[in-house]
């Protein structure tokens, strides 16, 4: 099963319905530490990482059917039902959970993503991290400035490196590059879903993001009917990183409601 963290109080029969939040690509739980902290307060959370990321185990497939079995799972293990909030990769695999096991997901926040096939790739910076000799680096600003070489923008630069282990020896990612080198073309694309959700769905977005486009309005209603849509002023893809507490009053406002 995904290794799983769990905040705030103990699930039972008397608590709150608990929040899963599961992170994108070359992400883990510990890029939603402060948000799932305070999203917590009056509630159970339990945030993961997903398979080949951070501590979780290594497998040779990286669907999006195999990505969200894993979340069933975690929900079956922490009493059956969960609310759901999904960033980009993690977004597309809570949305095909919520399609294929709508009993397992209460209310649904699809974090700057769609449930379409997107063009771009992000395979230049599973080279970029695959070609970078980390097997001297003492401290990541060394890192920093040797990754720079090939990825020039230091906000990608930075999330990148949370996933550098550099208290392993030697240094290592804690991403398995190959596998999900290898799997880019299933994580960029959605495998088509049916039924529908009906359940309360928030689709969150950056409003400085190009991710979830007026044309893509369709077939998010085709697939979730009850579906509402927000914006965060000044923010782009990383919206939950970018403006965190305006990203966590928006979550809390939804699913309070």
């Amino acid at each position: 099963m995904l290794t799983t963290y769990h905040l705030g109080p103990e699930i039972g029969p008397q608590s709150p319905t608990p929040l899963l939040i599961v992170h994108g690509l070359f992400g883990s739980a510990r890029n939603w530490g402060v948000v799932a902290k305070r999203l917590s307060a009056d509630r159970p959370v339990l945030t993961v990482d997903m398979r080949n990321h951070g501590e979780s185990f290594r497998d040779g497939a990286h669907g999006y059917e195999d990505m969200a079995a894993d979340l069933a799972r975690v929900i079956a293990a922490n009493g059956g039902v969960a609310d759901v909030v999904g960033h980009s990769m993690g977004g597309k695999a809570a949305m095909l959970l919520a399609l294929s096991q709508p009993e397992m997901v209460g209310r649904l926040v699809v974090a700057d993503i769609a449930p379409v096939a997107y063009a771009h790739t992000q395979l230049h910076l599973v080279q970029a991290m695959q070609e970078l000799d980390v097997s001297g680096v003492t401290r990541r600003s060394d890192a920093d400035a040797a990754l720079a070489e090939t990825v020039p923008n230091a906000g990608t630069r930075a999330f990148l490196l949370q996933s550098l282990d550099l208290k392993a020896q030697p240094p290592e990612w804690r991403l398995n590059l190959d596998v999900l080198a290898a799997e880019m073309p299933k994580v960029l694309g959605w495998p088509g879903a049916m039924g529908t959700y009906t359940g309360a769905t928030l689709f969150l977005s950056g409003a400085d993001s190009d991710y979830v486009q007026p044309e893509h309005r369709g077939e998010i209603k085709r697939l979730f009917p009850n579906a509402r849509f927000a914006k965060i002023p000044g923010a782009g893809h990383w919206l939950h990183a970018e403006k965190p507490r305006e990203f966590e009053a928006a979550v809390a406002a939804f699913l309070s409601a």
